[in-house]
């Protein structure tokens, strides 16, 4: 299954296609959100090879992200993007139903 509510950034395929290429298998970003996390809920991010029966997946350039259907409706409208920094290198998820987050950026509240 895809889906056009969940966006993937030009920076993000590119770091999915440079992983998979680095370690020398196709690989996608899997996404997922838990409860827990300082602000209620978490995002859970995982390198994986195959996709699972209920995940919809977000294309763009030959890079595939996967966020399952219980997932989803927290997503809505995000951008699935890759950011470096001096800080460091990282996923990020610019979600605009989250209505607060944590500093890291890891956890979020709806």
């Amino acid at each position: 299954m895809t889906t056009t509510d969940v966006t993937l950034s030009l920076n993000a395929a590119q770091r999915i296609r440079a992983i998979g290429q680095a370690e020398g298998r196709p690989v996608m970003l899997r996404i997922a959100v838990e409860g827990g996390g300082c602000s209620g809920f978490q995002y859970q991010f995982d390198l994986v090879e195959q996709s699972e029966a209920d995940d919809i997946r977000i294309e763009r350039d030959g890079a595939a992200a996967l966020v399952d259907a219980v997932s989803i409706p927290f997503l809505k409208g995000s951008e699935i993007d890759f950011v470096e920094e001096l800080a460091g290198a990282e996923f990020r998820i610019r979600n605009p139903n989250a209505k607060s987050s944590c500093g890291c950026g890891v956890s979020f509240s709806i």
